[in-house]
């Protein structure tokens, strides 16, 4: 397969149309070579518009990798700057932490799936990126736990709701980008702390993706 040809269709076909404007993501797309990130037997669609299933070791995990012009348009909502901190929940592959980390100073990714944390693990240091730590083990413990403030946080899947001891964990001037909603209305989110307690919410774009593990769900509706 001409995995050259396939990431130029990649800009072309799927991030020009969904308004990826921002020439440094458009350059990043092409710069961190996606098929590196996906399991072997499913190289051949890594640069299709479509969840790529994370399969490792022949075992299928249930995850699957977000859409590139989700990611795409997650980075260009974001803006991450070279002095800045991500946190990532969700690290699936690496990519998406390889993405960030091209701008950030350092990403810390958390993934509940022991073998997925091994398989971003590796597939990071096999490109050579340092600044990324992978952390296996639940992000929706940060909920309860004391930790750092970050000024980027990136949610790698869909949430009924964005936790407010999540956004508390952001620096003022920090970002938060996910996926909110419940199928089958889901849309991206860029939450901005403005203040202390000021917080302005942005919709992105309409999208699906797979729920993150253990995070707080919707009360269901009863008459």
């Amino acid at each position: 397969m001409d995995f050259d040809l396939a990431r130029f269709n990649m800009v072309e076909q799927q991030l020009r149309p969904w308004n990826v404007s921002d020439q440094d993501v458009r350059d990043l797309m092409c710069q961190v070579p996606r098929e590196e990130f996906v399991p072997a037997a499913y190289r051949e669609m890594a640069f299709s518009d479509l969840e790529v299933p994370l399969v490792v070791d022949g075992v299928a995990t249930g995850e699957t990798m977000l859409a590139p012009k989700v990611e795409a348009l997650m980075l260009q909502a974001l803006a991450v700057e070279r002095h800045e901190t991500v946190l990532e929940i969700g690290a699936g592959s690496g990519f998406m932490a390889a993405l960030l980390a091209q701008h950030a100073r350092h990403v810390t990714s958390y993934e509940i799936h022991p073998a997925l944390a091994k398989f971003a693990a590796a597939n990071l240091r096999r490109a050579g990126i340092l600044n990324v730590t992978v952390e296996p083990r639940n992000a929706a413990d940060l909920l309860r736990l004391e930790s750092e403030p970050d000024d980027v946080i990136v949610l790698s899947g869909s949430v009924e709701m964005i936790p407010p001891q999540l956004l508390a964990k952001l620096n003022v001037g920090g970002r938060l980008c996910a996926i909110v909603g419940a199928l089958p209305a889901m849309h991206a989110q860029l939450v901005t702390r403005l203040g202390e307690k000021d917080f302005r919410t942005e919709r992105l774009f309409d999208t699906v993706a797979r729920p993150l593990v253990g995070f707080p769900t919707k009360p269901a509706f009863r008459f």
